[in-house]
């Protein structure tokens, strides 16, 4: 088996792996798995600082992202949609899907998103529904301040849709201070649980507008409306994956006791891209670096299939490419989660080391041994 250093899936941890192995009830009829479900949504609010309602829904984080436009969007309606990366621009998508017009503002991709420049654009175009935005860009590494863009966009009536799917739990994530309407989140990132759930997180705001429609939501499996009452009539839309969310609530007892999960990955992200630069390595982006994923361009002279193939054959160790536009251009190391400890950055930066040496790349510092020498100054 690899380890698996990629910016998701992540590594699971053993307490996850062994609750996936609980004997299962029948989750339809069980009493006390509507409880154990409400109490594990309740519990994923309180770690992203909110009274708003989570809801867990059966299938992969893209399926949150499309819930978030099916269940809002109408035929006609005006979308914002904010793009600086291959997620940003993909929720256009989602809004034509279900019959909104997609306005998407195109920012810089290798730039943070100007939250000065989108509100001058605000002050004469901010005739919308809603607006989304991607807090991390996983396929670059993008990190996008949404704790100023949504205040910024709530100042226009404007109902914000937030991915974090790459972000939270490894980046700050404050549901109500940052006044996010929809958040979504999946298992399989900084959570790190297997691949297989998404999670979203619900305001007011967003609930009104979507019982308000005047059109049905032209779709089942992303309506989130038909949880609206699943507690009260004991019942779910669908047959929950109780398996899945029994090591989802593991996942989420452990970043609940980890009272320095975040400073760790601020930590570690830091050093690894300190410890890149140093080395000669050119990172991808201008700015708006993700504590969850470190994105560097593939050397000059060298190949990135073969730099990812060596590293699984000679160490072991799985790192990404990327795709779309960045398809065998970047390289990403994912430390999240699970992944975001210094042993394993160590073993992950010995071996790239060794491997883009062995590809006659001139790198001016150990990456494995410059790395340390980073945490442990950081961490005094």
């Amino acid at each position: 088996m690899y380890k698996i250093m990629t910016p998701g899936p992540t590594q699971v941890l053993e307490q996850v792996r062994a609750a996936r192995s609980r004997v299962c009830t029948n989750p339809d009829l069980d009493e006390d798995f509507f409880e154990f479900y409400r109490e594990t949504c309740a519990l994923i609010s309180s770690l992203l600082h909110t009274k708003n309602e989570t809801l867990i829904l059966g299938g992969e984080g893209i399926l949150g992202l499309e819930s978030a436009c099916a269940s809002l969007t109408e035929p006609g309606d005006k979308v914002l949609v904010l793009d600086n990366g291959v997620f940003g621009k993909g929720f256009a998508d989602f809004v034509t899907l279900y019959g909104g017009i997609a306005d998407v503002y195109h920012a810089d991709d290798r730039q943070t998103l100007d939250v000065d420049a989108l509100a001058k654009f605000l002050e004469s175009s901010h005739d919308y529904k809603y607006a989304t935005v991607v807090h991390c860009d996983t396929p670059s590494g993008m990190l996008n301040d949404v704790s100023r863009i949504c205040p910024l966009l709530k100042q226009y009536g404007i109902l914000t849709v937030v991915d974090s799917v790459s972000a939270m739990f490894g980046e700050p994530m404050d549901v109500d201070a940052y006044q996010i309407d929809l958040l979504c989140g999946g298992s399989q990132k900084a959570v790190s649980a297997p691949a297989g759930l998404a999670f979203v997180v619900i305001s007011e705001a967003y609930k009104t507008a979507m019982k308000n429609r005047k059109t049905p939501i032209a779709s089942f499996y992303a309506n989130l409306n038909l949880f609206a009452t699943y507690y009260e009539d004991q019942w779910f839309p669908y047959t929950m994956p109780i398996s899945d969310i029994y090591g989802l609530r593991a996942a989420f007892d452990c970043i609940a006791a980890d009272e320095n999960m975040l400073n760790r990955h601020k930590i570690i992200g830091e050093s690894t891209r300190e410890t890149l630069s140093e080395s000669g390595l050119k990172l991808h982006q201008q700015s708006g670096f993700s504590n969850t994923v470190t994105v560097f361009d593939v050397p000059q002279g060298t190949d990135g299939k073969r730099i990812l193939d060596e590293m699984k054959e000679k160490y072991n160790i799985m790192l990404a490419g990327s795709f779309d536009e960045l398809s065998g251009k970047v390289i990403r190391i994912g430390h999240m989660g699970a992944n975001a400890t210094v042993s394993n950055m160590i073993e992950t930066l010995g071996a790239l080391d060794a491997v883009l040496r062995g590809m006659g790349v001139m790198l001016r510092v150990p990456l494995d041994v410059r790395f340390l020498e980073l945490v442990k100054q950081k961490s005094k």
